[in-house]
Parts: structure tokens; sequence; C-alpha cells
């Protein structure tokens, strides 16, 4: 079975619709799969629920799906270099289910492993548990948190091999690992296309077996979310 793609658009060709859910890799800008979400936006599809750590910046990453109004809500941890996202959400025009970073970890994760729910302490007393099952253990309250199983999953890996073997790249690593193996569908982005064999296997990250499509973007654009830089002498 070939799973590579000619480039972002004909990997999404067939899979993504309006309405679907649609988890995205990344945290901040480090590790998104920036070709997958432009060809994303280009699609037109619209309605949309992306899982994703945070929603991108104006005009980069998940901001461009927000600036063509195609996402209509959000589960994400963290939202606070979006202007755009701002604005939306405290105008009622974007939905968003806050949700703690951890939980948003685990909640993926549990997809993937075929698990619906789990227990946690994180949010207890708070607005995170508003509306959900709290169930005492040994003493303690916890909240009980669905899992997440997205139609389509958006990931960025370093290198994979012919057959969806994947290897990230340090912390860029971060959520993609998770929502691949979440996604009932995983369109994996990256930067290098080597032959079955060429990865050691204790260099593999993600086993081919949770990728569906490829697609190569050897020259990513990287941007750095904040640029530091110490005073001048």
């Amino acid at each position: 079975m070939n799973k590579i793609f000619a480039g972002a658009s004909e990997a999404l060709a067939g899979v993504v619709k309006d309405g679907q859910t649609i988890a995205v890799g990344g945290f901040g800008l480090c590790g998104i799969p920036e070709a997958l979400i432009a060809a994303l936006r280009d699609s037109g599809v619209k309605g949309l629920t992306c899982i994703s750590n945070n929603a991108g910046v104006d005009g980069f990453g998940l901001g461009l799906l927000l600036e063509t109004r195609q996402i209509k809500k959000m589960i994400s941890s963290y939202v606070g270099e979006n202007k755009e996202f701002e604005r939306q959400y405290l105008a009622g025009e974007l939905e968003l289910e806050f949700t703690p970073q951890g939980t948003l970890a685990e909640k993926l994760r549990a997809g993937g492993a075929g698990i619906p729910a789990f227990f946690t302490k994180t949010g207890v007393g708070t607005l995170v548990a508003e509306g959900k099952e709290l169930r005492e253990f040994d003493g303690e309250t916890y909240v009980m948190e669905r899992s997440l199983v997205p139609d389509v999953a958006l990931v960025k890996a370093q290198v994979a091999d012919k057959s969806g073997n994947l290897r990230f790249n340090l912390t860029a690593r971060n959520f993609n690992p998770a929502a691949a193996t979440a996604g009932k569908i995983c369109i994996v982005e990256v930067e290098e296309i080597v032959e079955v064999g060429e990865l050691a296997p204790d260099d593999i990250h993600l086993p081919g077996i949770y990728v569906h499509r490829i697609v190569l973007n050897a020259t990513p654009e990287k941007r750095i979310e904040k640029r530091t830089i110490r005073a001048a002498n």
C-alpha cells in the first residue's frame, strides 16, 4: 500500500469534510504540520472542531483557519497568542472547551488506547468540572473525563519511512504521537522520507500502523513564536 502523496492537498483529498473533528499536533508553533494546515484552509471545509494544544498565532498555524472562519469549536489548553481567537470567543462566535494541558494529552492518549473515559483530580472544584461526573476514590474526589477520538489527525514528524514509521525531532514530538494514535485517519507531514529499514528500530517513535498518508515538506518555515535576544552591550 502506497502511503505517500504528492502534496498536502492531495493527502487531504477525500478525507476531510465539513463538520469533522480534527486533531492537530504541535505545541505553540513547535512541531505543527504547517503545510497540512494551509491545505486544510485551502480545502474550504468548515464547521470544524479542532483539538490542539493551542490555536496557533494570527496568520499562521491554526490561526489561518480562524481567519477564514472554518473552525466552530476549539478543544485546547492555551489560547493566549491569538488575538483573532480572543475576538471570536468574546463575541460568542467561537466555542471553546478549555482543557488542562495534561488532561488534554491524556484524553488523546486514552482515545488512541481504546479507553473511553478516565478519572483525574485535575479541575475538581473549578469550571473544568462543571457538568461532569464526580466520584470519590480513597477519600479523594475525581472528575471523569471522556477520551477524544478525532475523525482525522494531522501530525508533523521529522522522518518517515515508506511504511509510515515515524521519528520525531526532540521537543517537536510533543502532542503529535498522541494525536496520531487517537485519530481514525492519520495524515503526517515529514521533512524526509527514507526506505523501509533505514530507521533503526530504537529510533522509531511511532509505528507505521497508525499512519495512513504521508506528505513530504522538506523545507518548512518553522517560525519562532517568540524570538528573544540578548540586549546589545
